[in-house]
């Protein structure tokens, strides 16, 4: 088949078409067909233009239009889907049904309906509306609105749809899709992605100055810190630290808000200051590092809607890579997660539990590095997206 894959910006600086879209076209590829990714990079105009291929994917960063008021909407939109149909493809699939991609798949439906593309049209969402993404992105009233609005226009206009969680299927379903064209295709792995188990890895062996002990009680957050409460991931750290007291909690990312700075502020006055290590936004390169340091990590995650609805692929890159996680059993966490044997899941919110689990895998770290290394294995032989692109098969019709 050929696919036309469409996104509402380009590859970076946000992640949507980096680690979900273009792992899929080139597990796409690789099963023998032909795919172009089509991508306005309105968010990195520095990209405005640049073609290239990845493993036998076309990426295509359109050139953007004279910023005229309206008409840069119209031209970008226009051009998005003029490249999408010059590849004469037997499927279009666009990445999420909102903004530029949404206002692509709105055109293209209409010209079906017209008779002029044959073309699937395929839709992939994650939740952008009230109590999704638009509750986190700094939108207007009006943007706001209108991405509401396209989401659920695009949900309803289409041959069929993509999601990433079990809890937005079923709210596709609910609005009066038929559940045989809407797929469940949860957020991939490759296997590239595993490391080896901890035990194994050089990279646990102490850094300069610092003892084995301190070394195996580090606990990771890997996070953007929308998904939870900050007071209860102090608590977790509190109570963790009244037992094992030099048991410290290495915290990778940063919040949309300003988050870790009031993580830390709390953190001081409560007294948790020196046991918390703030390594800020990481670099992909540089994750395995701080992963491989990890005795433990933990992923709260508040029992919220777009938390149901989202997939985290920042939980998958801590399975994959082997690292022992607790975690809320929210959402597709309890997908990924088989509970204390590829990691440990707790209720929603319990901070109790969440402490003992954390406490229990410090202390008996050859369970932590099985539980781990069995992450590692599961994530390859679930979620890979050699995998995954068959269900995504059927979605296309083949």
């Amino acid at each position: 088949m050929r696919i036309s894959i469409i996104g509402p910006f380009g590859l970076r600086p946000k992640g949507t078409m980096s680690v979900r879209a273009l792992p899929l076209a080139r597990a796409l590829v690789a099963r023998g067909h032909a795919v172009r990714m089509i991508l306005p990079p309105w968010d990195y105009p520095q990209d405005a233009g640049c073609k290239m291929q990845d493993a036998g994917v076309e990426i295509e960063n359109i050139e953007l239009p004279a910023g005229v008021p309206g008409l840069f909407h119209v031209n970008t939109t226009r051009r998005l889907v003029q490249r999408a149909l010059d590849f004469q493809p037997d499927v279009i699939h666009c990445f999420k049904p909102k903004a530029y991609a949404g206002l692509a798949a709105w055109w293209l439906w209409q010209m079906k309906r017209m008779g002029p593309v044959k073309a699937r049209l395929i839709v992939d969402d994650d939740w952008e509306g009230t109590g999704g993404w638009n509750d986190l992105n700094d939108y207007s009233w009006a943007q706001k609105k209108m991405f509401a609005w396209q989401e659920q226009w695009g949900l309803t206009h289409n041959d069929g749809v993509t999601v990433a969680s079990k809890a937005l299927q079923s709210i596709v379903v609910s609005l009066g899709v038929k559940p045989a064209q809407v797929m469940y295709i949860p957020n991939g792995c490759r296997e590239t992605q595993i490391a080896f188990p901890q035990s194994e890895t050089p990279a646990l062996h102490p850094q300069p100055g610092a003892s084995v002990r301190n070394q195996k009680s580090k606990i990771l957050l890997y996070t953007r810190f929308f998904e939870f409460k900050i007071d209860r991931v102090l608590e977790v750290l509190r109570r963790v630290v009244e037992q094992i007291p030099d048991a410290k909690l290495v915290v990778v990312g940063k919040g949309f808000n300003g988050e870790e700075d009031r993580l830390l502020a709390q953190a001081a006055a409560i007294g948790l200051s020196g046991s918390i290590e703030y390594a800020g936004w990481v670099e992909a390169a540089a994750l395995p590092e701080y992963f491989a340091q990890a005795a433990v990590a933990i992923h709260p995650f508040d029992d919220t809607l777009i938390n149901r609805t989202k997939c985290s692929v920042k939980l998958i890159d801590l399975l994959s890579a082997g690292v022992p996680v607790v975690a809320d059993a929210v959402g597709q966490n309890a997908e990924y997660i088989r509970h204390n044997e590829t990691g440990v899941l707790v209720s929603g919110g319990d901070v109790e539990a969440m402490v003992q689990a954390v406490i229990d895998l410090l202390r008996d770290r050859e369970r932590a590095d099985r539980m781990g290394a069995q992450a590692a294995h599961d994530m390859v032989a679930r979620f890979s997206w050699d995998r995954l692109v068959l269900d995504v098969e059927q979605i296309y019709g083949v």
